[in-house]
């Protein structure tokens, strides 16, 4: 065994330099400093010994000190083989035994003794030795505790990638729940910025993982470097008798060493989730938030929900909906509130999820359970629940102050920005909506909602090559959904791209939610060209899909939207009648209702259109677009239908200031422009269906989008134009030239263009 006062050691093809602190190889000094130098040194001084993790550390650390000795060694390990170019699985230089230690198997040799006088030796040994351990501990505890370690602490800029809890207590309803749980405390931190799920399952993909792979340490670190993430935070749970014993670690991403670490002890299984909240909350003082803000945004998870199994399903419920979008997450969350029926966050995703399939109804129910629960959940989870229970009831005013006011609160967060940039859409304001949604981009680039939205706003401001560089982006970054393939479909219409049209349809095949989707957007197209007997066949594929999928109320749409359709053309009322009473039968809900009644109006059943209008106004006394945009709509059809254009005009006055509002095709202004035409005045109607012949991204493929052409043709007529009142009826001939046959608005269409010959 080479003592320590010999000043070189050699094994293999190294030299290391026990006084200047330097390893050398065949090519010249290896960079080797702190931990894994120390470590190093200890091996050579026992060769072909083992030197214990215990050992390690007791030599390394002093016993106070406050440190992840485990990860710290392996790191160091890591750093050390790299350093000799070592195998772990076939070793040269340095021996692993798991979980117990490291041995140094190369021959070492040493250098001559430094020639010191015996006495002079003795003085020299009696100093070094405690001074070294000293200065080790000195530089150690200098490290974790001097103010200038600050420079390593986290920043609001820093993303920090959260691991995998190490369940070692062999109880399986820890393993997701602690994970979740922990995700929820953290979350509610402005300070801390955990890396998304939606970046960690890119990594994995990169890394050549599935999406749900478990993110151990190991793999945790290499997502680290790939995002470049700043910290990694690992945690475990074990089980001392009766007892929990729960452990926090943060660690940083480059060099491995600990930045804050925190344990807690549970007295039972009860009490875990509390610990755990009382933990985290230490961990982030640790990791440099301020205590006024721990202390402001500090609600426990266990004043969510108090049962890990609840939580357990509800992590299941959240991963399978982004997995495998909606549907797919709900018998999860549903039997989350099975276990818990006060677990407001489960509600939130029930809302959140039928909401996206169009199941309008179920969602408004599940969004206000949780309105009800939401003092029991975190500022910001209160905030997401506020904000999606307003969005249920149609309060779009108030859904967009809560949108800011959570933007102020967390002003790094994409969903409050999106959402408001959604807001603004729906209302017309894209100018508003625009600045929102790119900020939203930029903070969550790998939610495919955000360029959806995004996306949408684009073709709302007739901005298509923006639109489609959007789209590509998130296809790009492997991004895809149905939401997102809806408005590239809208966007190949307007560029008359039929094959991509048709490639966003297949896409959507057997996929629920997604498939009746894109058949119902199929049928608007068949429609607007005229093809009326292929778009009822693609309306019925898409509510056969939707029941399939268990979704009556989304089927009940694609039902009535039909529908409103049929009641445009004004070919067939029966047909427009038996789908809205079918619809009606099938699932009478807000939206439902809205379009049934707008049905009812324009094919002339005033009684019944009145009689929904008012259950409408009773049940939805809240809603801002029933008040400003669907009822002033639906009466003024009612008037239109009885031939009273006057008095329509009144009613769509109060839908001026929302005429453009996004996904609802202008129609308005087509109302208003076929009242202007009973009224005679030619100019006041060729102006309103301009506009949807200017606003075609927000027209999109609604047969009134065709309609228009002739409405306009007709508006020329009768301001003596015959010009342009010609060019109009061609335009709408051409559109219709493959319609089916003897459609009675299309008969009408040529004798009008007859006349003007």
């Amino acid at each position: 065994m080479p003592p320590k006062r010999h000043r070189r050691v050699r094994f293999g093809p190294f030299t290391i330099d026990l006084i200047s602190r330097e390893l050398h190889g065949i090519d010249g000094k290896i960079r080797l400093q702190g931990l894994p130098f120390q470590i190093l040194t200890i091996l050579v001084e026992q060769p072909g010994e083992w030197v214990t993790r215990e050992e390690l550390r007791q030599r390394l650390w002093p016993a106070d000190t406050f440190v992840d000795f485990d990860h710290s060694i392996n790191t160091a390990i890591g750093k050390l083989r790299r350093a000799l170019g070592d195998d772990s699985e076939e070793p040269r230089y340095i021996e692993t035994m798991a979980r117990h230690g490291y041995r140094l198997i190369a021959k070492v040799t040493a250098d001559s003794p430094a020639r010191i006088s015996d006495p002079a030796k003795r003085k020299l040994e009696s100093y070094v030795a405690p001074t070294a351990v000293l200065l080790a501990a000195a530089l150690v505890a200098g490290w974790l505790y001097h103010p200038w370690h600050r420079s390593s602490a986290l920043t609001e800029k820093d993303t920090v990638v959260l691991a995998d809890i190490d369940n070692e207590t062999g109880d399986e309803v820890f393993d997701p729940a602690l994970k979740q749980a922990l995700a929820v405390e953290l979350g509610q931190s402005p300070f801390l910025n955990l890396l998304s799920d939606e970046k960690v399952s890119e990594a994995l993909q990169m890394m050549g993982q599935p999406k749900d792979e478990r993110i151990t340490a190991d793999v945790g670190r290499e997502i680290c470097e790939r995002t470049g993430s700043k910290a990694l935070l690992t945690g475990s749970i074990s089980r001392i008798g009766s007892h929990y014993l729960l452990a926090l670690n943060a660690v940083s991403c480059n060099t491995g060493e600990a930045l804050a670490q925190e344990q807690g002890e549970a007295e039972n299984k009860e009490d875990v989730l509390k610990t755990l909240s009382q933990a985290s909350a230490r961990l982030r003082a640790k990791l440099g938030e301020s205590l006024p803000s721990v202390e402001k945004f500090n609600v426990t998870v266990e004043a969510t929900t108090s049962s890990l199994e609840a939580l357990k399903y509800f992590n299941v419920g959240v991963t399978m909906r982004r997995k495998d979008g909606d549907a797919a997450g709900i018998p999860f969350l549903r039997r989350a509130i099975e276990l818990d029926p006060n677990f407001p966050l489960a509600y939130a995703d029930l809302a959140l999820s039928y909401d996206n399939l169009q199941q309008r109804s179920r969602a408004l129910e599940y969004a206000r359970k949780a309105y009800e629960l939401r003092e029991r959940t975190t500022k910001r989870e209160q905030l997401h629940i506020t904000a999606l229970y307003f969005s249920a009831t149609g309060e779009l005013d108030k859904e967009i102050q809560t949108y800011e006011l959570w933007t102020a609160s967390y002003p790094r967060s994409a969903i409050p920005r999106a959402n408001l940039g959604a807001d603004y859409a729906m209302l017309g304001r894209y100018e508003k909506a625009l600045p929102e949604l790119q900020e939203a981009v930029r903070f969550a680039p790998d939610n495919v909602n955000v360029y959806t939205a995004l996306g949408a706003v684009y073709l709302g401001m007739n901005r298509l090559g923006d639109a489609k560089t959007t789209f590509n982006l998130a296809l790009t970054r492997k991004l895809d959904d149905g939401g997102l393939r809806q408005y590239m479909y809208y966007l190949a219409f307007l560029q008359q791209d039929t094959a991509k049209m048709e490639e966003d349809v297949a896409w959507a095949q057997g996929k629920p939610g997604d498939e009746d989707l894109l058949l119902s957007v199929q049928s608007d197209t068949e429609a607007y060209y005229g093809r009326i007997k292929k778009a009822r066949e693609l309306s019925r594929r898409a509510v056969d899909s939707a029941m399939r999928g268990d979704s009556k109320e989304t089927a009940a749409i694609w039902k009535v939207a039909s529908a409103v359709r049929e009641a445009e053309i004004g070919d067939d009322q029966a047909f427009a009648r038996q789908e809205t009473a079918a619809a009606l039968a099938l699932s009478p809900g807000r939206d439902v209702k809205v379009q049934a009644a707008l049905t009812l109006a324009l094919i002339g059943d005033i009684t019944r259109a009145k009689a929904l209008a008012a259950e409408l106004e009773k049940d939805y006394p809240t809603d801002l677009l029933l008040k400003v945009y669907w009822l002033p709509c639906i009466n003024a059809a009612i008037e239109i239908n009885k031939g009273n254009g006057a008095r329509a005009i009144t009613f769509l006055e109060a839908t001026t200031p929302y005429e453009f509002a996004g996904g609802l095709t202008l129609f308005p202004a087509y109302l208003r422009g076929r009242a202007y035409l009973l009224e005679r005045n030619g100019t006041a109607a060729a102006a309103e269906f301009q506009k949807l012949l200017d606003h075609q991204g927000i027209v999109q493929n609604a047969v009134a989008g065709s309609l228009a052409y002739l409405q306009i043709g007709r508006a020329y007529a009768l301001q003596g134009d015959a010009i342009k009142a010609k060019a109009a009826f061609q335009t709408f001939s051409c559109l219709w030239k493959d319609a089916d046959p003897g459609i009675v608005v299309l008969n009408q269409a040529k004798f009008e263009f007859a006349k003007l010959q």
